[in-house]
């Protein structure tokens, strides 16, 4: 059973890689939005209920699958803020989960210039799978704001880790870059 952490800052293309390599491996994607988007409907981005309701579901679900047998794997995106030790604590918490039942845990890392980015955010698959980007004037203010504020590549701080793949994939296709997944961890 593998896990699979594609991280990468927002509008990188996460979801999507994901879910080529969903499609490429027979595993199922589970991108961070499905947490978020559901919880934004009953409450406010940062409140304590929001925070309770997206982590609650995620622990639930990475708990019920880690345990579980019936899975081959598991695709989970996320953004993560190397200059946040909370973020270190999570991702660390999340492969000790994985590792201890079994599991084996990737982590691949896509990066793309913001000018990038900035036109992926408004793509038709991003917009069609997650409601709370679909206001383009607020979502592109929020991404140059995440931009600004957070350190949201590794720079190279992840290279000595045997489950690690780094991928620019400015220039490349998601079908291409869930292949370079799929065969740089010569997964199943």
């Amino acid at each position: 059973m593998n896990f699979i952490l594609i991280i990468g800052p927002p509008a990188v293309g996460k979801m999507t890689v994901g879910q080529c390599l969903s499609e490429l491996s027979g595993y199922k994607l589970f991108h961070n939005h499905q947490s978020i988007d559901f919880t934004l409907q009953y409450y406010d981005w940062g409140t304590p209920e929001f925070k309770s309701i997206n982590e609650g579901i995620r622990q639930l679900m990475f708990r019920t699958a880690a345990e579980s047998k019936r899975l081959k794997g598991l695709i989970f995106t996320l953004v993560w803020a190397f200059d946040e030790k909370s973020d270190w604590n999570y991702v660390e918490e999340l492969e000790q989960k994985f590792v201890e039942n079994g599991w084996k845990f990737y982590i691949v890392e896509l990066y793309a210039p913001l000018s990038k980015r900035l036109v992926r955010n408004t793509s038709a698959n991003r917009l069609l799978y997650k409601r709370s980007k679909r206001n383009l004037q607020k979502s592109t203010k929020n991404l140059r704001a995440l931009e600004n504020s957070y350190q949201m590549s590794s720079k190279g701080s992840l290279e000595n880790r045997s489950n690690y793949l780094f991928v620019d994939n400015s220039d490349l296709t998601p079908e291409r870059v869930s292949k370079l997944i799929f065969t740089h961890f010569k997964l199943k």
